[in-house]
């Protein structure tokens, strides 16, 4: 792995975009140890500041590492068969309906184990990394028994220490309901209140619990029986809602204060209005949306009329998004939801990390972590503009140098 010969890096002449906009001018930045010590315009710059530094980069565009705070990255198996099936007219819910969709990728799941899931997860999280994700937030989801959920956290957790990458865990046991719980959804929910969330509370492997609050899912009232128990356990919340009807699950989530409500193609304005009112951020995830080839839009003006602050993920999943190039994800969210890029790139940075309650995160300012991409391009509206692998020159984590081309 390339690293830095010195605590303290310069990059000269680089376009930054610092998580939220376009600076105007090319700028010096300088990193000292793990985080962002200056950012001066180029004619500002006092050379005084370089003295011990070395020259790490010169030109390109610079930002924030990239946050992906939507992933659904650990399984087994692949759901090709599925892909065929909706092509052929089966609609997502006849498929789950019929045992497919999230059980079948939960059937290959429980019967992987550790290791067999690191080296399934791997190439994923690499797809990920090569294309500038820094810090990424993976769910559990495919177990559905106690075992198997706190074995998907501690690979996720595993994850983040064979790889310079920042992540984050979320235990979502309200993802399906398992069959061997059919026709009694209550009791399951009380498997995950009572024993999942204490488990992975009291071995520190999840940072957040999430819900799929849907018809094909958990109610609104099942799932506000979990928020209750992950705040009890101190943990934070995140809601899958609104992605196939509207249930007023973004509503519950922001009255709980949960950190974001993803999906929400359905949501409605008293949604949006709670949301604005808690803080909440929408998560939008344009790669389901383009695998499904959905329509209904998520309300992206009624967002911005609230301001609510939006965040764009790659949703990389085995049935509904099989797809871990990040910057594919700002492509979708300009081209299918109309967003701008600069709302994509922010989505993808500092909106992101907002999302998973690190608003340290996602940002270039002073006192910042040094996570940092360099990319070779002119501007950073092409890295929504085009679909492109490759163009990533350096990725930068804690302050490292972890990618160099």
């Amino acid at each position: 792995m390339p690293a830095f010969p010195t605590p303290k890096q310069l990059w000269r002449d680089v376009r930054v975009f610092d998580g939220l906009t376009q600076l105007d001018e090319p700028m010096n930045l300088l990193v000292e140890g793990e985080r962002i010590a200056g950012l001066w315009p180029v004619r500002e710059f006092d050379e005084a500041f370089a003295q011990g530094a070395a020259c790490a980069g010169r030109g390109g565009v610079m930002t924030p590492g990239l946050v992906d705070c939507h992933t659904h990255l650990v399984y087994a198996g692949n759901r090709a068969g599925e892909f065929e099936q909706r092509l052929e007219g089966a609609s997502y819910e006849e498929i789950a309906r019929a045992g497919g969709g999230i059980l079948s990728s939960v059937r290959a799941t429980r019967a992987a184990s550790e290791d067999e899931l690191i080296a399934a997860s791997l190439p994923r999280l690499d797809a990920l990394l090569a294309d500038g994700v820094t810090t990424v937030e993976i769910k559990s989801g495919y177990g559905l028994t106690l075992a198997d959920e706190l074995k998907m956290l501690r690979v996720a957790r595993r994850l983040g220490q064979l790889r310079p990458v920042r992540v984050i865990t979320t235990l979502l046991g309200a993802h399906a309901l398992p069959p061997e719980y059919a026709g009694r959804a209550d009791d399951y929910v009380a498997l995950v209140c009572d024993v999942m969330i204490p488990a992975a509370a009291a071995e520190g492997l999840a940072d957040a619990v999430d819900v799929f609050c849907e018809g094909i899912g958990f109610s609104p009232a099942q799932c506000e029986r979990i928020f209750q128990a992950a705040q009890a356990h101190g943990l934070a919340l995140k809601a899958h809602a609104e992605q196939l009807s509207n249930l007023g699950g973004s509503a519950l989530a922001a009255r709980y204060g949960a950190l974001s409500a993803d999906h929400i193609e359905y949501l409605d304005e008293a949604g949006v209005r709670a949301m604005a009112e808690a803080g909440t951020v929408a998560v939008l995830l344009p790669g389901a949306f383009h695998v499904l080839r959905e329509t209904q839009l998520p309300p992206i003006e009624l967002l911005r009329q609230y301001q609510v602050p939006m965040a764009v993920a790659s949703d990389a999943n085995p049935g509904t998004s099989p797809i871990c190039l990040p910057t594919l994800m700002a492509n979708l969210a300009c081209t299918l939801f109309r967003l701008t890029p600069r709302e994509a790139l922010s989505g993808m940075t500092a909106q992101a990390a907002r999302a998973l309650g690190r608003p340290d995160l996602g940002r270039i300012k002073v006192g910042s972590p040094a996570d940092l991409c360099l990319w070779d391009v002119q501007s950073p509206a092409e890295l929504a503009y085009a679909v492109q692998a490759g163009r990533l020159r350096q990725r930068i984590f804690n302050g490292e140098l972890v990618h160099a081309r």
